[in-house]
């Protein structure tokens, strides 16, 4: 019996000595459908497996019902050698999963796993390919599992590209010591591309919820400061994405929902300041809420996707804030949830990251029918995910994106908790970037996906976050190269961050963090005057008439 038990349909011979996997069979595969089992891991063929198992690890009957089951052991001798890493190999087909998203699935136990260097680390379920546009790609990690845990199910999201044949199923340690447990692994078709139509004929104008040129901007800081409006106004500004948020990236945060209410209720209170101060500049606000009822789980999953109070919960804020600033002339959009991310299915009888969206939308469009509502999408609001997209029926619906791509450019020597820095930095725009050359053709291929989406379905796209840590050689560049294809699109935009985090402004001068040196630049900085030169080109919202007394 072959270790691989595929559904697939056809027949596979396995060729350990060069990792590949050579298929053959009399008649075409059926289209893969969503929901539908793609592969499993059969360990009864033990003496296939031996072949290939690294050191430390072996099968074993230590299942969670007694049956057989991978175990991997990284010892501390080996992990202060720097050797703590054992992972299994498997080759995999992926030719019949090209433009799909699979889930990876397995049920793990942990003992005495510590805590990775990276978070990308410690328990490993995912999959590794090279794909000739886009380069090597590690997806599906399972999100830096560690610790001591019995039995439980474990969930890691790949894509697979285009442009994929064959590549590997990972499964073990890394960056730990420890021991881990690993049995039913499989992998079940998640999400199918969208076949696009063809763009409309003269086609009208999308909705796009404002009739100035463009809208283009910044990022919000976490408080309401009048200065920070005076500025933005010499800056010439016209939109403000405002976030509402605390405690970034960390999970189990925001489940008490009296105490989350009370916070909000603060937040609302700048907000309306926020709104008075904007409206009085021509500047228009979408209003982020960054941080949702429920936080994240540790998976970085949002606990609303699971637990049907905090869904609720979600739903009734949206129509609080329809309802206390309908009208106001500053507010552009209700962007309904930052940066989504689902890794594992939603319970039943619960919505997923896009049918809440919509269920949110019809509550809001019960008390607001013009003012333009923002969808995001799975996985960070990667542009990628466009790609499963289906627009909703709900009318005034602007679709989002975040471009943070590639983020070893974008991110380097960014690392750990909000506000430190570390790790590998000196990686240059233009230039071989994870073995790939990127430049602005390669940044309009990532953002593909949205424009095939507003093309096919005349939507209205909105960059709500870009941006480059200021310390990266070629920042300006990355910033000019982002913006140009935004503009070329009708895309409107913000940037991430004004007055935020000194790693991400444009104020501050292009050295290296410091946890205490933090120096504002001399002169405009180059990553400014990129910026700057579109801000020039900004119309400003009429600025309304003040309310006459009334005797």
């Amino acid at each position: 019996m072959s270790i691989l038990r595929s559904t697939l349909g056809f027949l596979s011979v396995v060729v350990w000595g060069f990792g590949l996997i050579s298929t053959f069979g009399a008649d075409p595969a059926p289209p893969v459908k969503s929901g539908e089992m793609l592969y499993t891991l059969d360990l009864s063929d033990t003496a296939a497996l031996a072949k290939v198992l690294p050191q430390g690890a072996t099968i074993v009957k230590e299942g969670p019902s007694g049956g057989l089951c991978l175990r991997f052991t990284v010892s501390p001798e080996q992990a202060k050698l720097g050797k703590e890493t054992t992972m299994l190999n498997l080759p995999l087909d992926l030719s019949r999963w090209q433009g799909m998203q699979v889930m990876l699935i397995a049920q793990v136990r942990a003992e005495g796993v510590t805590k990775p260097d990276q978070s990308y680390n410690g328990v490993k379920l995912q999959l590794h390919y090279d794909s000739p546009a886009k380069g090597k790609q590690w997806p599906g990690v399972s999100a830096g599992e560690y610790g001591t845990f019995p039995w439980k199910e474990i969930y890691g999201l790949a894509q697979i590209e285009s442009d994929v044949t064959k590549g590997w199923l990972q499964l073990g340690l890394q960056g730990s010591s420890g021991t881990v447990w690993m049995s039913d692994v499989r992998i079940v078709a998640w999400r199918q591309k969208q076949v696009r139509p063809a763009p409309m004929a003269n086609a009208p104008a999308p909705f796009r919820g404002h009739s100035l040129p463009r809208l283009r901007g910044v990022m919000s800081p976490n408080t309401f400061r009048m200065e920070d409006f005076d500025a933005l106004a010499k800056w010439n500004v016209n939109l403000i994405r405002w976030q509402m948020t605390r405690d970034w990236g960390k999970s189990g945060t925001d489940r008490d929902l009296v105490e989350y209410d009370k916070w909000l209720e603060g937040k609302l209170a700048d907000l309306s300041k926020a709104l008075d101060a904007a409206a009085a500049r021509g500047i228009k606000i979408a209003i982020d809420l960054h941080s949702p009822p429920g936080g994240r789980l540790d998976d970085r999953s949002m606990r609303m996707f699971y637990e049907k109070p905090y869904a609720d919960h979600f739903v009734a804020v949206w129509e609080r804030m329809a309802r206390r600033f309908k009208g106001h002339p500053a507010v552009w959009g209700y962007d309904l949830v930052n940066e989504p991310v689902q890794n594992r299915p939603s319970p039943p009888g619960l919505l997923d990251w896009y049918g809440l969206q919509v269920r949110a939308a019809k509550a809001i469009r019960a008390i607001d029918d013009k003012v333009p509502i923002i969808f995001e999408v799975d996985q960070w609001d990667a542009p990628a995910v466009f790609d499963y997209l289906q627009p909703t029926d709900v009318p005034g619906v602007i679709y989002q994106v975040h471009m943070y791509q590639p983020g070893s450019f974008t991110h380097q020597g960014v690392h750990g908790a909000w506000g430190e820095a570390s790790g590998k930095a000196g990686v240059v725009y233009p230039g071989m970037i994870e073995g790939r050359p990127y430049d602005r053709e390669m940044l309009r291929k990532i953002l593909e996906p949205v424009r095939a989406f507003q093309l096919a379905h005349n939507a209205h796209i909105f960059v709500g976050e870009f941006s480059a840590i200021r310390w990266a050689p070629g920042g300006a560049k990355y910033l000019e190269d982002c913006m140009a294809i935004f503009e070329e699109y009708g895309w409107d935009w913000t940037y991430h961050a004004f007055r935020e985090w000194p790693g991400w402004s444009v104020e501050h001068a292009d050295l290296p963090y410091s946890r205490d040196n933090h120096p504002l630049a001399e002169k405009p900085t180059e990553r400014f005057l990129a910026l700057k030169k579109w801000f020039d080109q900004n119309q400003r919202a009429p600025i309304p008439e003040p309310a006459k007394e009334t005797k």
